[in-house]
């Protein structure tokens, strides 16, 4: 299974001026976040951010925070933990779902099994970063997955204030269900092929 642009969003988590100085490896974790948001905006990507307590924690980081409107992005203020709760499933497009049918499904006049069989029109996979990885990251992404949204966790850019929290969140998550990535490989599987008209672009953005 390969990520697909098309059926693609992007959400940031939480890369706040004041938290991000005490945040595990937090210049790489802001420059994957920034290079995810630009090639969204290349491939068309929705682009989603947030930030929790802002009065407290500041804005996300210039750079981040420029890369997300820059892509046409909006940014969640947000008190709980996971931005679930605070309305994030209300911006993002809903999830395309597996059609069901029921037992008798070949019975029905063929123009009814035809409509049964197309799914609901939406982009059903979430490419999600951010900090902290073990708390604000990984309850929204565990509730996108209680939403059937399909998570694909960018690692090398995500972080929190220690290596064991961060390396805990991404073994919670990944026993979960979310699938764990990297920036590169968000790329190159977003792209698909050396032929795609936006390579160059890309490329230049992740060396």
């Amino acid at each position: 299974m390969l990520l697909d642009a098309d059926d693609s969003q992007l959400v940031l988590v939480d890369y706040q001026v004041r938290l991000m100085p005490v945040i595990f490896e937090n210049e790489l974790v802001i420059a994957n976040a920034v290079r995810l948001a630009r090639m969204a905006q290349v491939l068309q990507v929705p682009v989603w951010g947030t930030e929790q307590n802002p009065e407290k924690l500041g804005a996300n980081v210039p750079g981040v925070q420029a890369a997300i409107e820059a892509a046409g992005g909006r940014t969640l203020s947000k008190m709980h933990f996971s931005a679930m709760a605070e309305g994030l499933g209300d911006w993002l497009r809903p999830p395309v779902r597996k059609p069901t049918q029921g037992g008798n499904a070949r019975s029905l006049p063929k123009h009814l099994q035809k409509a049964a069989a197309e799914p609901e029109e939406g982009r059903s996979t979430i490419v999600i970063a951010g900090c902290e990885a073990h708390v604000c990251l990984m309850q929204t992404a565990l509730d996108l997955l209680e939403e059937e949204f399909e998570v694909w966790v960018v690692t090398d850019a995500c972080s929190s204030r220690s290596e064991r929290n961060r390396d805990a969140a991404f073994d919670r998550l990944a026993g979960n269900g979310a699938e764990l990535v990297t920036t590169e490989m968000v790329a190159f599987e977003w792209l698909g092929s050396a032929e795609h008209p936006a390579f160059k672009e890309i490329q230049g953005l992740i060396k």
